[in-house]
């Protein structure tokens, strides 16, 4: 019985594998899940969501801004406190009922009273109340132991005498020329100087002028 023999090959034999088929490459990350997905447009979505609140608040206006509501302002409690204080005569204007206080302040000014014992120039005080009349515009009441020059510069440092105004006998200097176009009217009425300043027209400022020195000094010291 013969036996074919087997011609040697070159090549060398294939081991066995034990693996099966190379896994697929990973998907990345984003295509794994719709959940993936999600979380990562959640900042984009919020951000939107906050916008379009943003985007509500506002509105057009075509005829400009709308008037805001007026402060509240103590004025009869603020003046009657400043009558018991501040040394001098302080009024109560009794302005119309459709004028609004809307601030006030009680200040100094240094050098700004010339003593009359002494004829030295001492610290003079200040009361201002603020009101918006029923034109819509600012006024503003001052009222102080200061010298008149004195008084008027810390107001506007830049206008100068220009004029007289007579409101029911009293006569009221008119001060004007300023940078901010805004008049002082200024009076003495005792040991008081007022004086009256801000956006309204002249009728405003007579108005504010007769409600002012019409009226008694409030007491100095209440009963």
């Amino acid at each position: 019985m013969s036996t074919q023999s087997q011609e040697p090959s070159d090549r060398p034999p294939v081991a066995a594998s034990s693996e099966g088929p190379a896994p697929k490459p990973a998907k990345p990350r984003v295509l794994q899940d719709g959940r993936d997905m999600v979380w990562s447009m959640a900042p984009l979505i919020a951000a939107c969501i906050v916008l379009a609140g943003l985007v509500g608040m506002c509105s057009f206006q075509p005829n400009g801004p709308k008037a805001g509501q007026v402060p509240s302002y103590d004025v009869v409690g603020a003046l009657g406190s400043d009558a018991e204080t501040l040394g001098f005569p302080i009024r109560l204007p009794a302005v119309p009922d459709d004028w609004q206080a809307n601030s006030g302040r009680r200040d100094g000014l240094d050098g700004a009273r010339t003593d009359p014992a002494t004829g030295q120039a001492t610290r003079a005080l200040v009361s201002t109340v603020g009101y918006i009349t029923g034109g819509g515009m600012y006024l503003s009441l001052t009222q102080s132991n200061a010298d008149e020059d004195k008084l008027v510069r810390s107001i506007h440092d830049d206008v100068a005498p220009t004029g007289v105004e007579d409101v029911d006998g009293v006569r009221w200097i008119v001060y004007s020329g300023g940078e901010r176009d805004e008049p002082v009217w200024t009076t003495r009425l005792g040991d008081t100087q007022l004086a009256i300043t801000g956006a309204g027209n002249t009728d405003e400022f007579r108005t504010l002028a007769r409600s002012t020195q019409t009226q008694e000094p409030l007491p100095a010291k209440r009963s």
